[in-house]
């Protein structure tokens, strides 16, 4: 592999105009694309083999036309204080309220409160439902207006007016902590290149990079079913992968030119070595991306597979476009340990440059392996205690913050008819195989009413065919307890009684039905995951170290930070640590998906550093060099890149906790504090005190296993001419 990388570094060098003209040619046809692309619908919710889902499609099927998918909005009023909303001037308010909302073209029905029970006991609340034709995120704006417009109009009647459900959708936004983000990233970049031009490589092309994987989903969102926190994950992870992928290039070709190679010859060794690292640090993240598959939540596996693309266009765009226009820096790129005028000088004549920060952190390691190793597994074990305590669940809107009318809305209707009442469950009675569907309906309301925790059934609601009806649960607790989840099971419990004595089916679904399900499924799923992710991921990193230990090593670490990290998530957004400093409104359950996608990227991105890092330990150990002299030449010529990479791959994560939607701010956080665990205490501590107890046994292959597996020279040894190999002897001696 080395060989051929390296003919492709030294062919993009050369033709940099061709490779420049290919990659500017295919963001602008992605550009295009996005331009000219419908817009996205709505983003097809589904969860496959649970009961929710199954209730679900069972409602399409026998209620036609019910606009089961379409968005709704519950528009609620509360009187001012010593009034009702029984009162003659707010009533006829309320009315005309309803009626101007029923006059919209999407609409397909408004409700009104004084004929469908939705007045508080003590009349103090009131609510309508308003159900449209569309999805949320389909609605025109003139619609949204228009819902907003008629509530303004209540307000100004006197009555505190708040709107609640999906039809006020909208794409999060991540505000300017994102832009922040990028900004530390070039600041990381100048400090450690010493120059504008070497620093703004690896921001052009992750920029190149994610502006063609973005756009590209774009284009296809509408054909595909793509939601927008599918193009949020991908511009997140490809922009922290795509400059810390071309960092490692502009970094061994800087230590290229350092050692007096041509700036050709430099390139394409740069893509020969640090290319190998990245295409199979590349691939690591791409397992774990794709590997998400095995969920079978849809959602989940497009957000993988399309993070993954953007991950994999950042690889060809590092061995492609970098070598091209390292081309046209030409001097401009110094070699390492040549800092131009930006920065200061460089070395001095004559003086020999003093160990590195990275050479005497790596000295002290193997001098004392065993304290370090203690020190950081206690450390990390310590972060991890919050973990303990993890609750999971899917965030609604009680979870927003308050500043919101969502927010506002749940914390009316809580306030008036119950904390249940935002989360109710719909119960579908398939009755089609008895032969008294009617009786089946009362006798499951009448079981229903017994038992705990039940605030109030509605009569069942048959279709037109009378062989399947709907019940509607109002729980007495909030939709994310532990009871309203002990609920919905013992109403399943009590439908398998049913179904033992009449044949007839009872499910439940509707979204807090739908969060447990999708909880339970993850949580399920994690294990089978971590498996399969984990392992393919280790024989991979068997080929490219040709270690059994090394590999185990880097899969433990890994363990080690992930459970740090989600402690720390727990700490902040369940905990409430933090939470102003991390602009978390409201704490709560952690969201179900957290721990599972933690699994899958933080694996990848932290096997990032483990090859850059390792490869370069297993260069100097293959060239000649002992154990121990590996460890700190390893140190010496990556820590200072990993810890730059990492330093960027937090800002960038880190400034999605900006962002308005309380997902994308928690997985931000989450792989943020994530990298900073595994890069400085698990990669730049742990890692080499556990080579320095192995000593040559890290290094232990099983000659069959040896001889089985393929040579991906990944150290570049076939690159590496008489001379090279002569000098290595020497130094080795001396």
């Amino acid at each position: 592999m080395a060989t051929f990388l390296y003919k492709l570094g030294r062919l993009a060098f050369r033709r940099r105009h061709f490779v420049a003209l290919i990659w500017v040619a295919l963001l602008t046809l992605a550009g295009v694309g996005a331009a000219s692309a419908p817009p996205a619908g709505s983003t097809s919710f589904s969860i496959p083999g649970t009961e929710a889902q199954k209730a679900f499609d069972l409602l399409e099927e026998r209620f036609p036309g019910a606009s089961a998918d379409g968005a709704t909005a519950r528009v609620v009023f509360k009187a001012p204080a010593g009034e009702t909303m029984t009162d003659a001037g707010n009533k006829a308010t309320v009315r005309k309220t309803v009626q101007e909302l029923s006059d919209g073209s999407e609409v397909a029905s408004a409700t009104d409160p004084y004929t469908a029970n939705a007045v508080s006991k003590d009349g103090t609340v009131a609510y309508t439902q308003v159900k449209y034709d569309v999805s949320g995120m389909e609605l025109e704006e003139s619609t949204k207006d228009a819902l907003e417009d008629a509530a303004q109009q209540a307000r100004d009647a006197g009555l505190t007016v708040e709107i609640g459900g999906d039809a006020l959708s909208a794409v999060p936004e991540t505000g300017a902590t994102e832009v922040i983000g990028i900004a530390v990233a070039a600041v990381v970049l100048v400090i450690t290149f010493g120059s504008l031009v070497a620093a703004g490589l690896p921001l052009l092309t992750a920029l190149i990079g994610v502006g063609i994987g973005v756009a590209s989903i774009t284009a296809l969102a509408n054909a595909l079913d793509l939601g927008s926190t599918t193009s949020t994950l991908a511009m997140m992870i490809g922009l922290a992968v795509g400059i810390d992928y071309a960092l490692f290039i502009v970094s061994r070709y800087r230590a290229e030119l350092a050692e007096g190679r041509e700036r050709e010859e430099a390139a394409g060794r740069a893509v020969g070595t640090a290319g190998s690292t990245v295409v199979f640090a590349g691939l690591t993240v791409v397992i774990a991306l794709v590997g998400l598959a095995v969920v079978n939540i849809p959602m989940l596996t497009k957000m993988g597979v399309a993070a993954a693309g953007t991950v994999a266009i950042a690889v060809l765009i590092a061995l492609t476009m970098i070598p091209a226009l390292l081309g046209y820096a030409g001097r401009k790129v110094k070699p390492a340990g040549e800092k131009s005028k930006l920065l200061g000088g460089g070395r001095t004549a004559g003086k020999p440059a003093k160990p590195n920060l990275g050479t005497r952190w790596a000295n002290f390691v193997v001098r004392r392996p065993v304290a370090v190793l203690l020190l950081g597994v206690v450390g990390l074990g310590a972060a991890a205690v919050p973990a303990a305590s993890l609750e999971l669940g899917l965030p609604d809107e009680g979870s927003q913050p308050t500043s919101t009318t969502q927010r506002r809305a749940y914390d009316l209707l809580s306030e008036g008819f119950g904390p249940g009442f935002n989360g109710p469950l719909m119960v579908v009675v398939d009755a089609k195989a008895s032969d008294a569907p009617k009786t089946v309906f009362t006798d499951v309301v009448d079981e229903i009413k017994g038992l705990d925790d039940v605030a109030a059934v509605t009569p069942p609601a048959p279709n037109k065919a009378g062989d399947t009806a709907t019940i509607t649960v109002v729980p007495k607790s909030k939709p994310s307890s532990v009871t309203t989840e002990d609920l919905v099971h013992s109403i399943r419990d009590a439908g398998a009684g049913v179904k033992a004595d009449t044949g007839a089916s009872v499910l439940v679904t509707g979204s807090t039905a739908m969060n447990i399900d999708v909880s339970q499924k993850l949580n399920d799923a994690l294990l089978p995951y971590l498996v399969l992710v984990v392992g393919l991921a280790f024989l991979l990193l068997i080929v490219v170290f040709r270690s059994i230990l090394v590999p185990l090593k880097a899969a433990l670490g890994f363990l080690l930070s992930v459970l740090a990290a989600l402690g720390a998530v727990v700490a902040v957004f369940q905990w409430g640590w933090l939470a102003d400093l991390m602009g978390v409104e409201e704490t709560g359950p952690v969201m179900s998906m957290m721990p599972i996608f933690m699994v899958g990227v933080v694996f990848g991105l932290a096997m990032d550093y483990e090859v850059f890092l390792v490869t370069r330990m297993r260069e100097a150990y293959v060239h000649g060099e002992t154990p121990s002299q590996a460890v700190v030449t390893g140190f010496r010529h990556g820590a200072r890149v990993v810890t730059a990479a990492a330093v960027i791959m937090m800002a960038v994560f880190a400034g999605f906790i900006g962002s308005s939607e309380s997902m994308v701010k928690m997985i931000g956080f989450g792989l943020a504090i994530a990298v900073f665990f595994d890069a400085f205490i698990v990669r730049m501590a742990l890692v080499p005190a556990v080579l320095a107890l192995l000593g040559r046994r890290a290094w232990w292959l099983p000659k069959w296993l040896d001889r089985a597996l393929p040579n991906v020279d990944v150290e570049g040894e076939g690159l590496r001419t008489q001379a090279d190999r002569d000098a290595d002897r020497e130094a080795v001696r001396v």
